[in-house]
């Protein structure tokens, strides 16, 4: 079971691939530490398959590991920051905090229709009694 940055790759997924489970690296980033690791990325359908994270020795391993922690953070460090961030920005009372305070999209997306991810589901609409009807 390879484990990196204390998160456990998938063992059938492509190395590019596996790496993108870990927070903060994304496909980019994996390419480009599998090719600092001298690993092949091996993108081409015709050739042979590359390599999956089963068949990466410990010594590869190893290596993405020090690349890994040696370029910046990932997972339990980002997240850390990224919470920071949100909290500074509610703290000095900014637009961005403001809207992550209310639970509304920061990023000026529409909330008139849509946004129902950051504003979670409808709240059913209270009916109204009808009026007496006229003679």
């Amino acid at each position: 079971m390879a484990r990196i940055a204390g998160v456990d790759l998938p063992q059938n997924k492509r190395a590019e691939i596996g790496l993108t489970y870990i927070y903060g690296i994304g496909r980019a980033r994996a390419a480009k530490i599998l090719e600092e690791a001298a690993l092949s990325l091996n993108r081409d359908p015709l050739e042979l398959a590359a390599k999956k994270i089963r068949d990466l020795s410990d010594e590869e391993l190893n290596k993405i590991r020090i690349i890994i922690e040696r370029e910046g953070d990932v997972e339990g460090d980002l997240r850390k920051r990224v919470q920071l961030d949100i909290k500074r920005l509610i703290e000095i009372g900014c637009y961005r905090g403001l809207r992550h305070r209310k639970g509304l999209p920061v990023r000026g997306q529409r909330t008139h229709t849509n946004a129902r991810t950051r504003k979670g589901p409808r709240r059913a609409t209270i009916a109204k009694k009808k009026a007496p009807g006229k003679k």
